[in-house]
């Protein structure tokens, strides 16, 4: 089932449950859209986003608090039965017991927060799109190498996670072994985190599984990270052509987002680490403007016009 657990959604955003009475375990929110009850609290029902997170400011809260004991009940009952998922009491609010009572009537999870509804609603959006993302995983090693995002991928055995072992040793941060987790956050960005079972543990083939976090300290992990580069591991092939001045890019596609690929080959004697760190750096410079192998071509092409001026 998708969505996202009520109870993590309270857990994260720090909110206090009015409504203890109610059981979240198996409440889920399926949008990452959020409402703000402005109409729906005056009556008008009509186009209402029943299914997304109800938040209630001090505009809203004040509206009703002015109004008649009976009227209030009466609308607030109105809006309270539209099936809707949560409500959320923002800018030190706070509901009046017979809300609370209604809210438990209707099976209705009430929330107080002493957030600002502004703060709270960017908030809420933000962590509720990058939980709700569209999200695939993928065989491969996630690495935060000089704060750029290094998937590594290739076969089996090739070794990617070695490669990760000695990138953690030269001070880099994993973020999964194994098997990433992408979650499509924009059109521009790709965000990558390992699964709970098998988080900041890496594999290695003769050895066994280790923990990183316990054998390298907190420094050496992250939970999350962008997705800046992929630098795909693949068996040496001499009868290959292998880009050797990068002055075209090459991509790969996840989820429709198109990411910078390099492939890269194996063979005995290469410093994996060092390749992906100058990767990195390389990368993280072309993004500042400073392209290396256009460069090169530049100083080339000058040389050949000096020489036919002569």
């Amino acid at each position: 089932m998708k969505g996202v657990l009520m109870t993590k959604m309270v857990q994260e955003q720090n909110l206090t449950n009015l409504t203890p009475e109610i059981d979240l375990s198996d409440k889920r929110i399926m949008t990452a859209e959020i409402n703000r009850p402005a109409l729906q609290l005056t009556g008008y029902l009509e186009h209402f986003a029943n299914e997304r997170v109800q938040i209630i400011g001090y505009v809203e809260y004040t509206y009703l608090m002015q109004l008649p004991d009976d009227k209030r009940l009466m609308k607030y009952e109105r809006f309270i039965s539209s099936k809707i998922p949560c409500v959320i009491f923002s800018t030190m609010t706070k509901p009046s017991q017979d809300m609370l009572d209604l809210a438990v009537k209707y099976n209705v999870p009430t929330f107080v927060t002493e957030r600002t509804t502004s703060s709270l609603m960017a908030e809420i959006i933000r962590w509720l799109g990058v939980q709700l993302a569209p999200c695939i995983s993928i065989h491969g090693v996630l690495v935060d190498v000089f704060g750029e995002g290094i998937l590594i991928t290739g076969e089996s055995g090739i070794g990617k996670s070695e490669a990760a072992l000695e990138l953690i040793k030269r001070g880099h941060r994993l973020v999964s072994d194994d098997v990433v987790e992408l979650r499509k956050v924009s059109d521009v960005t790709l965000v990558g985190s390992a699964p709970d079972i098998t988080r900041h543990f890496i594999e290695l083939r003769g050895i066994g599984i280790i923990d990183v976090k316990t054998l390298f300290g907190v420094e050496s992990v992250k939970d999350t990270q962008s997705v800046d580069l992929v630098i795909k591991l693949e068996e040496w092939d001499r009868d290959k052509e292998y880009d050797r001045l990068g002055l075209t890019e090459e991509y790969i596609e996840y989820l429709g987002n198109k990411i910078v690929c390099h492939s890269l080959p194996i063979r005995p004697g290469r410093n994996l680490a060092v390749i992906v760190e100058t990767a990195a750096v390389n990368h993280r410079q072309k993004k500042m403007g400073y392209n290396a192998a256009e460069e090169l071509y530049k100083r080339v092409q000058a040389n050949i016009a000096r020489k036919r001026d002569k």
